[in-house]
């Protein structure tokens, strides 16, 4: 009989042990979720700025185009109405 509660409290003292070990491995995992939380948080946003960059860099490279193309137009000579039309 004193065997057998030795071995229950034996038990008892491990279970224990190995709860605190668990919950601090819990504690540690919940922080490097918390870390790589941020970091995809970061990583979103700087993806969301690169977007907006490459939208903006799209936007200048056609508002060049087309003021390329309004200044060749001002160098033509302007159109003379045809005597066909009018």
């Amino acid at each position: 009989m004193w065997k057998q509660l030795f071995e229950l409290f034996r038990g008892t003292v491990f279970l224990a042990r190995d709860v605190g070990q668990l919950r601090t491995e819990l504690t540690q995992l919940r922080e490097e979720m918390d870390d790589i939380q941020r970091a995809l948080n970061k990583l979103a946003h700087n993806f969301e700025l690169l977007s907006e960059r490459e939208k903006l860099d799209r936007e200048k490279h056609f508002l060049q185009l087309e003021n390329a193309l309004l200044r060749f137009e001002r160098r033509l000579p302007p159109v003379k109405p045809s005597k066909d039309h009018g």
